[in-house]
This record gives structure tokens, C-alpha cells and sequence, in this order.
């Protein structure tokens, strides 16, 4: 997951640095009074404004979002476990030992205890 919303925040940061040097500034719109051919672009005289600036609007917010998850993902860290985390130990059980003779056992034998 945090693969994923790294990727997505790289991948957006670079989309609105582009989105941003694309703009025209303020100082534009006086050239393009004198017919420099703004007039005549892909989206019209005020679409590529309008397509620009929506575009850069959304990109700054999923840039904000992802800046906001990377923060969460990494002030709250999940409890990582592993594959061998997982597993239960086994355990072996030892061969039974016999007992020691106790006194008990010896009068069996037919020694008297001392």
C-alpha cells in the first residue's frame, strides 16, 4: 500500500510541476490581444485556461492527499509481521524417562530398606 501511494505521489508531483510550466502567466493575455495566436489554440481563446487550470487543480489535490496518507502511513506504523511471524513453533516432546528406583521399589526386589 505504501508502494502504491508513493508511486501515485511521484507520478502526480511530476503532472503538476508540468501542468504549472504549461500555464500562461497574467503578462500573456496583453500578447494575445495583439493576435499572437492564442486565439487559435487546441482549446479555444479561454478553454486551455479553464482545461489548465481544472487539470492543475486536481493534480495539486491528490498531491495534497497523498502528501497527507504518506504522513498517516508513517505517524502510525502497522505491526509488520513476516511469513515466519505466522507460523506456530512445534514443539517435540522428549522420550519418557523412566524413574528413578525408589525405596519402594527395592523391597519389591526383596531387599529390606535400611
Amino acid at each position: 500500500m505504501e508502494t502504491l501511494v508513493w508511486v501515485v505521489h511521484v507520478l502526480t508531483a511530476i503532472v503538476l510541476v508540468g501542468l504549472v510550466l504549461m500555464q500562461h502567466g497574467k503578462g500573456a493575455d496583453m500578447g494575445a490581444a495583439f493576435g499572437t495566436g492564442s486565439a487559435g489554440s487546441l482549446f479555444g481563446s479561454s478553454g486551455s485556461a479553464n482545461f489548465l487550470s481544472r487539470s492543475t487543480a486536481i493534480a495539486a489535490m491528490l498531491f495534497f492527499v497523498t502528501s497527507l496518507s504518506l504522513t498517516y502511513i508513517y505517524a502510525h506504523p502497522a505491526q509488520q509481521q513476516g511469513v515466519m511471524d505466522k507460523v506456530k513453533p512445534v514443539t517435540t516432546q522428549a522420550a519418557p524417562v523412566a524413574p528413578a528406583s525408589s525405596p519402594a521399589d527395592d523391597s519389591k526386589s526383596g531387599e529390606i530398606p535400611k
